[in-house]
């Protein structure tokens, strides 16, 4: 597909105008209800909600309806190099060493080939219950490091891959300068990475112009990490961006290994998140992707911040980076969702649970999302993924409310894990409840993507996806 199409409705898709939806159950802002009418908008919107309808008028959606959930953190192309890290060395094996692993891996890719492993994965991700993502998008240059004649050639093919999958995404060109604190010079296999923040600004506005006025797609700014720009290039790139969006969202990694908190503490004298706070305009607009090795005074103070962590555990387990001080954040009150990250998973119920279980084995108790209440625990989970989530995205896809996007995903509740389960029970069963997922039915947007279990296109984007990674298997 032609990448200057990416922002064009796919009219292969099953869409639908202003649509009337009937759910026997669902899952709202406000709790459970039963016979709802949902009112879509043309332009995915949700414009008004019934409970206790009548079936008339409206297209009964088989499930029990509840939101999408947003995925706040997603390198696309690492989808393709899942599963080829997992083999011991001689040598301990880190996240440093993975991360030389996926250089080598990247060295080969070309646009096209980002292109189809990317709507490869937004398939996935759909068919398992994320209706939108948030790209981490710092793969920019040609192979050697050059520009391409289109400086967003790759920001354009994330958009398109969207596009043909029909997800809702929020695209993060990321600046990133250096090989490590100090602005040490890049190192020659960070070469698809490097630009100056003029040219980064530059990439945003064209995206912005590209997108603008269609509410599938936002563009924000990531910084990449503390060790990859320095503090002046940092300070100029938020208040260039600010200049433009003063509500944009802007994302960083932080924290996640404990080298990188010793490194920082050498070159500054702070640690990674206490640094951040303290030199930059950190605010409800941040997202803090891992912020996995916190004392408990930056976890306090991240939280009064009102800025996100994105937590991608399945993604932190794989690397070895640590267990987030869950209980520590928690108590202050702090906002998070979730993120697949690498893709060893595609899965939210994959993420959530294993969240729920790092900390159930650190601390040797129960249900620990639900606090010391009478509530349940799936529940806890998904509301923080729908609302950390929407709003480390910039999007509006908290839940099904009015003035939401019509993201909304419907439950087979004859699947093997609902079966004779109501209200919360439905949302723990779906998380702790077996693998095989449930989800029948996706909607992004007010569009159908996902019917019964399939997405229209999924033949031809395998093959595609397959054709690639055959050719990198060579």
């Amino acid at each position: 597909m032609n990448p200057s199409l990416a922002l064009t409705c796919d009219v292969n898709l099953h869409s639908v105008a202003m649509t009337n939806l009937f759910f026997n159950s669902a899952f709202l802002s406000s709790g459970w209800e039963t016979s709802v009418k949902i009112t879509v908008s043309e332009d995915g919107w949700i414009q008004e909600i019934t409970p206790g309808a009548s079936l008339d008028g409206c297209e009964n959606v088989p499930g029990i309806a509840v939101p999408g959930v947003p995925n706040l953190h997603s390198h696309a192309f690492q989808r393709a190099m899942a599963g080829l890290a997992e083999r011991g060395t001689s040598k301990l094996d880190t996240f440093w060493s993975w991360r030389e692993r996926m250089y080598a891996f990247l060295e080969r890719l070309s646009p096209e080939d980002v292109e189809a492993i990317a709507t490869q994965l937004y398939v996935e991700l759909l068919r398992h219950g994320f209706t939108s993502v948030t790209e981490f998008h710092y793969l920019r240059n040609n192979i050697d490091g050059t520009t391409y004649e289109d400086p967003v050639e790759m920001g354009r093919r994330i958009l398109s891959a969207a596009n043909q999958a029909g997800i809702g995404t929020t695209l993060l060109p990321v600046l990133y300068r250096s090989s490590d604190f100090g602005n040490e010079p890049p190192a020659p296999e960070q070469k698809r990475f490097v630009t100056d923040v003029d040219h980064l600004i530059a990439d945003l506005a064209t995206l912005r112009a590209s997108a603008a006025n269609n509410p599938q797609y936002r563009i924000g700014l990531a910084i990449h990490s503390l060790r990859a720009v320095a503090p002046e290039d940092l300070g100029h790139a938020v208040s260039s961006f600010r200049d433009i969006d003063n509500e944009g969202p802007i994302h960083i990694h932080v924290a996640e290994q404990t080298r990188e908190v010793n490194d920082c503490v050498a070159w500054s004298g702070a640690r990674p998140v206490e640094w951040l706070l303290t030199n930059a305009p950190v605010d409800k607009h941040w997202c803090t992707i891992h912020a996995t090795h916190m004392t408990v005074g930056e976890a306090t103070a991240l939280a009064a911040s009102g800025a996100v962590v994105g937590l991608c555990p399945t993604t932190e387990a794989n690397l070895g980076d640590g267990l987030f001080p869950f209980e520590d954040y928690a108590g202050g009150q702090g906002n998070w969702g979730v993120g697949t990250d690498s893709h060893v998973s595609v899965s939210p119920i994959a993420e959530l649970r294993l969240l729920e279980y790092g900390q159930r084995i650190a601390r040797q108790e129960r249900n620990i999302a639900a606090g010391a209440q009478d509530r349940s625990t799936g529940r806890a989970l998904l509301e923080h993924a729908w609302a950390g989530g929407s709003q480390a995205s910039g999007r509006s896809t908290r839940g099904i409310e009015v003035g939401q996007r019509g993201d909304i995903l419907s439950l087979d509740e004859n699947h093997p894990a609902l079966v004779g389960r109501a209200g919360d029970e439905i949302l723990d069963s779906w998380i702790f409840s077996g693998e095989n997922t449930p989800v029948q039915n996706v909607m992004v947007g007010g569009k159908w993507v996902i019917r019964d279990g399939h997405h229209k296109r999924e033949e031809e984007i395998l093959n595609n996806y397959a054709t690639v990674l055959r050719r990198l298997s060579t």
